[in-house]
């Protein structure tokens, strides 16, 4: 009987510490994939401001207003095509991350 409860605790302790170490993994695993979506987001941004001020430099070398129209209208279809690609990619990256984060528990 009281290997019998021996065995149970040693069971219990060892599923307790494999659990522990997956939550660890899994920790670790959402540490660095949030950094590498916030450098993304950064680059993003930096994508995004390049983009504003070339459109802003090509709208004051404009020869009149409609040059000027025509060069905030093809800014604002780029910006809104390139901010959709920008969030389906940030999106798909937490989509991976969130597959890698619960790999360690889908191994059990």
């Amino acid at each position: 009987m009281a290997d019998t409860i021996n065995d149970a605790a040693k069971a219990g302790s060892d599923a307790a510490r494999a659990g522990a170490e997956r939550m660890g993994e899994a920790g670790r695993a959402i540490a660095d994939n949030g950094s590498t979506i916030g450098i993304k987001m950064i680059e993003q941004a930096e994508t995004n401001t390049r983009e504003a001020f070339a459109a802003m430099r090509a709208a004051a070398e404009a020869k009149d207003i409609a040059d000027v129209m025509r060069i905030q209208g093809e800014f604002l279809r780029e910006q809104s095509s390139r901010s959709m690609a920008q969030a389906r990619e940030v999106s798909e990256l937490i989509m991976q991350f969130g597959r890698t984060a619960v790999a360690p528990f889908r191994q059990s």
